[in-house]
Parts: structure tokens; C-alpha cells; sequence
């Protein structure tokens, strides 16, 4: 089957209410129509997630970011222009088309425009929005190729389309311009110093509970191996038993692109415990660290 047939197919499934995975920049997402309420339970069902974890929903432009908002504020236009397509998902008041299990009841969604090719053209020929969290089973650690969501999600998902492995490979940021003042809930490869610049605003930073449920991702265990994980520190001790510490690179970007295909592959190979080196702590980092924090078991 070539990919055009692939893409078509698979624009058919989701228009349906059936399930997609497909590839974007950060990680492979589990699609469904985001206009259709039991699609999205659905995603539910296959990922075993709480349905007190809102979705993003993925839009190929911004005409079609701005049918899932009530409001469009003139930040989320300044974002949308500096960073979309890419990894940054915006949280603004939602339109009434978006069903409350896209949003975990919330009056606000998060919407993102992906710079993946096969997602934006997925996304066009379905013609509808897509929600999608990360192709995986809640709380394990997020597929960025093909092969994980066969392993994670198996028959669980209608289609797969393989675009290769993802170049981010952390989810994206996520921002809120649903409240008072522009809110950073999660962060990812784009930084509080490039939302500060693109906006010349002044951004604060998720401290309620209250905005944790607005953004996914947020559970205190989180994008976790089912082995043992463990954040070393500076002249801290590995664990007894038989373990193995991850060789990751020394620049973020390519730490990031390579952390969920390492903690993959390691936690197949029935170690007792698996660790990494704690990473420099500079801001271009914190996503990263977000990540480590979550999945570690310590």
C-alpha cells in the first residue's frame, strides 16, 4: 500500500470514529475525531486513561485552531505565527463544537498544529480536527516510532501510519491563555525565554492543582518503564542488582530525540533497574527534567 492509499485509509477510519495512530514531530499520537464523543472515548478505552486528562486536539491551520476556540486571543495569534507549525500546544476557551470528553468537562481545550507531514496531511484529509494524547498505554512511556505503539497498543489501534522516529521526542509545551494571566502548565523544547520573546509579555508558571488538569501529562507518575527507573545524582550510588545507565548526549536536543527510544529499549531487556546521569540544569533543559522527574521511581 503506498502512503497516499495509507493516508487515505486512514482519513476514512478517523471520519468513521475508528482509531489512528500516526507520527508528529514529538510523539506518535492516538487520533480520533475530535468533533465525536464516543470516538474520543475510544481513545480512552485503548490508553486505560483517566478521563480527568484532557486531550490536545490537532489542526492543520489556523482557521481550523480558531473553530475549536470560543475566544482567540491576540497572544494565541502571536504564537500560533512564531511557533506552528510545531511542538507547542495552546490553551485557550473552547468552542461548543469541542465535546466536553475532549476537555475532561473543562470550558477550555488545547489545540495544536503539528509540523509533521503526515500528520497535517492526515488532518486535511479527514477534514476534522484530530485529538490525540501519546499512542501508548497511560502513564508508560510515549512511542516515538511505529514499532512502540505496535507493542504498547497492539490491536487496540485500527491503523498505524509509520512515518519513521519522531526528531523531538518529548511532548510538546503547553500554555494557557484561558485565564487570567499567560500561564506556562508544561513545559517541552520550547522555553520560557522564546514564549517571552515572541510575546513580550511576562509568562508565569502552573502552581495549582487547578492548572494541572488543564494541560495532560501532569500526573506525578508519568511517560514511565515498567523497570525501575532511577534519576542519578552527582556522586549518588547505583542501585544492587543487575541495572544499566543510559548513554544519552550531552546537547538537549538530541538528549530529548533519544530518551524514550533508549528508556524503550532498556526496559526490554529485563534489567533490575535501569538509570541516567541527571542532566545539566539550564532552562533549554526543563523539559527534559520534567520527563526524568515523572518516569523516575525515586
Amino acid at each position: 500500500m503506498t502512503i497516499d492509499e495509507e493516508l487515505a485509509r486512514a482519513a476514512e477510519i478517523i471520519r468513521r470514529g475508528g482509531l489512528v495512530a500516526f507520527p508528529t514531530e514529538t510523539v506518535y499520537g492516538l487520533g480520533a475525531n475530535a468533533l465525536d464523543a464516543r470516538a474520543i472515548e475510544r481513545i480512552y478505552e485503548a490508553k486505560g486513561r483517566p478521563a480527568s486528562s484532557p486531550l490536545i486536539v490537532h489542526v492543520a491551520d489556523l482557521d481550523m485552531a480558531r473553530a475549536m476556540a470560543s475566544e482567540w486571543p491576540v497572544l494565541a495569534q502571536a504564537l500560533a505565527e512564531r511557533f506552528w507549525p510545531g511542538p507547542l500546544t495552546i490553551v485557550v476557551r473552547k468552542a461548543a463544537c469541542v465535546p466536553g470528553e475532549a476537555t475532561a468537562g473543562l470550558n477550555s481545550v488545547g489545540i495544536r498544529m503539528p509540523s509533521h507531514p503526515v500528520a497535517l496531511e492526515l488532518i486535511r484529509r479527514a477534514g476534522v480536527p484530530i485529538a490525540a494524547p501519546s499512542a501508548n498505554r497511560f502513564m508508560h512511556i510515549s512511542p516515538t516510532t511505529a514499532a512502540h505503539v505496535r507493542s504498547g497498543l497492539g490491536d487496540r489501534v485500527e491503523m498505524i501510519l509509520d512515518g519513521g522516529p519522531t526528531e523531538v521526542g518529548i511532548e510538546s509545551t503547553v500554555v494557557s491563555l484561558a485565564g487570567e494571566a499567560p500561564t506556562l502548565l508544561r513545559p517541552g523544547m520550547l522555553t520560557m525565554e522564546d514564549l517571552e520573546n515572541a510575546t513580550a509579555v511576562k509568562w508565569s508558571v502552573r502552581k495549582s492543582e487547578r492548572d494541572a488538569r488543564e494541560s495532560p501529562g501532569l500526573h506525578a507518575r508519568h511517560y514511565a518503564p515498567r523497570t525501575p527507573f532511577i534519576l542519578l545524582r552527582p556522586g549518588e550510588a547505583r542501585p544492587q542488582g543487575k541495572g544499566r545507565v543510559l548513554q544519552m548526549p550531552s546537547d538537549a536536543m538530541r538528549f530529548a530525540e533519544r530518551l524514550y527510544a533508549e528508556l524503550h529499549e532498556a526496559d526490554a531487556e529485563g534489567w533490575d533497574w535501569i538509570a541516567v546521569e541527571a542532566p545539566p540544569d539550564g532552562p533549554e533543559w526543563a523539559g527534559i527534567w520534567d520527563r526524568l522527574r515523572r518516569a523516575s521511581t525515586r
